[in-house]
């Protein structure tokens, strides 16, 4: 088992930067890619970005060149660095986390980060 817990988030207006952060713990030595979803109101949640253990990250079209993926496997912490934000950014952002153990696979998910852009 896994347990995600996220901070950051908040209101922000357009053009400004902020950093979501996703602490893991408990089976922490399973831990293989990371990532990112978004999911706004009346959508599906939606990828944003992946890393993998080894640091390879790829991007949602919609979010590359702004914001950047990336994890401190000292502190088992997966971070997205939003700049430029836009009004469309505006969702509840949770990380997930990948985990393998032999030959299963599990995912979990943290419990939400709020993020509003808007002036």
């Amino acid at each position: 088992q896994v347990q995600l817990v996220q901070s950051g988030g908040g209101l922000v207006q357009p053009g400004t930067s902020l950093r979501l952060s996703c602490a893991a713990s408990g089976s922490i030595f399973s831990i293989n890619n990371m990532g990112w979803y978004r999911q706004a109101p009346g959508n599906q949640r939606d990828w944003v970005a992946t890393i993998s253990s080894g640091g390879s990250t790829n991007y949602a079209d919609s979010v590359k060149g702004r914001f950047t993926i990336s994890r401190d496997n000292a502190k088992n912490t997966v971070y997205l660095q939003m700049n430029s934000l836009k009004p469309e950014d505006t969702a509840v952002y949770y990380c997930r986390v990948f985990t393998v153990v032999g030959a299963r696979t599990d995912a979990y998910w943290g419990q939400g980060s709020q993020v509003t852009v808007s002036s």
